[in-house]
């Protein structure tokens, strides 16, 4: 069967006029507000050897990437689906001398091997900062900061950050709610599934009131503070308050402390982007280590966001097309271009303002309004 020369694989599509500007202008203005935070961009590569990609993912499952075998080494190759990693490799390799804290942005297409339910596209736009070498609450909280300027820039109004713990049970089990080493992975993921009957067959009875230790910021943070036996989450409480307290008036806060989906590779804390409008969440960041080939792994603090959605529920910019008829020339286009006009020349006598989709026509040394 023949496939129609304009269809595409699922999960994939093509950005038309005047969507195609809209997303260069969303990205540009989150990708303006990263560099102005001191953020340097860097562009990885799109193809990396699987072995090494799926190694840097954290052990990622070989049928979690879209592989084909390169031409020319005779290795297997990956599609990335996550630009972070790429830029752990890089802040490791080959900027392992650059003086730390090192604050990289980056802005590319990913492609997943399957698309999630809230989000069909298998090629996504992903967009996000990274500050290496530094985990600390300071760190914490310029990350989300930027990331709250980067979504304002875009359009984004009405944003709520949700706080999580990733380490939240290993830090309970050292001591205030003792747990045995084989259960730990057991009841974290009864936490993250919010089972209760779960967490009562394993036993673990006294992370019960855990579950109840989510929503809205300041009533959620006084039953945690309330759970922590012996002080064990003192600093991580203070931790929180303090990032909570550089967003307020900004965002809204939430905490869901035992919320491990997509946060299994970081450390302290981790944070979830949601606004009102959209049903995804737009983006998600936190602490974490970066492995090191050569040597112990460095603590870092970012976050990634995921700029689709704004792009296809922004309004269009209202450019100001100028129409110049046939003969115009080219130093009236040049100072036209140099005032802000997006001009549009008659190459032949059939050339029509209107159809060209033209705002105005240039007529006796002035634009006239279509």
């Amino acid at each position: 069967m023949k496939i129609p020369p304009d269809l595409l694989p699922e999960g994939f599509r093509d950005r038309l006029p005047p969507q195609a500007e809209v997303a260069a202008r969303v990205s540009r203005a989150m990708i303006d507000v990263l560099t102005s935070y001191g953020y340097a961009r860097v562009a990885p590569a799109i193809a990396e050897f699987e072995s090494a990609l799926a190694e840097r993912s954290g052990g990622a499952a070989r049928n979690q990437h879209l592989r084909f075998t390169d031409p020319v080494s005779g290795h297997t190759l990956a599609l990335r689906g996550d630009i972070t990693v790429q830029v752990g490799r890089i802040a490791t390799t080959r900027m392992q001398e650059s003086p730390r804290p090192l604050r990289l942005c980056y802005h590319g297409q990913v492609l997943r091997l399957k698309a999630k339910q809230l989000r069909p596209e298998r090629e996504l736009t992903q967009l996000g900062a990274e500050l290496i070498g530094n985990d600390s609450v300071a760190a914490a909280c310029e990350i989300v900061g930027v990331a709250i300027d980067a979504l304002e820039a875009a359009g984004v109004k009405d944003i709520t950050i949700d706080f999580t713990l990733p380490d939240l049970v290993e830090r309970l089990a050292e001591k205030a709610l003792p747990l045995a080493p084989d259960k730990i992975d057991a009841v974290r993921s009864e936490l993250d599934m919010k089972d209760a009957g779960g967490l009562s067959v394993l036993g673990a009875d006294a992370y019960l009131p855990l579950l109840a230790a989510t929503g809205p910021f300041d009533a959620a943070v006084e039953k945690l503070r309330a759970i922590d036996a012996g002080g064990a989450l003192a600093s991580r409480i203070q931790a929180l308050e303090s990032i909570a307290a550089t967003v307020a008036g900004r965002a809204n806060v939430t905490l869901d402390p035992t919320e491990r989906h997509g946060f299994e590779y970081q450390s302290w804390f981790g944070f979830t982007i949601f606004a009102k409008g959209y049903s995804a969440a737009l983006g998600r960041g936190g602490t974490y280590y970066i492995n090191r080939a050569d040597g112990p792994s460095e603590a870092a603090t970012g976050f990634s966001l995921y700029p689709d959605p704004l792009i296809d529920l922004a309004e269009e910019s209202n450019v100001q097309r100028l129409f110049l008829p046939l003969g115009t020339d080219a130093a009236t286009s040049a100072k036209l271009r140099s005032e802000g006009w997006v001009t549009v020349a008659a190459l032949d006598d059939n050339d029509n303002a209107a159809v060209l989709g033209c705002t105005h026509i240039w007529a006796n040394g002035q634009a006239v309004i279509v």
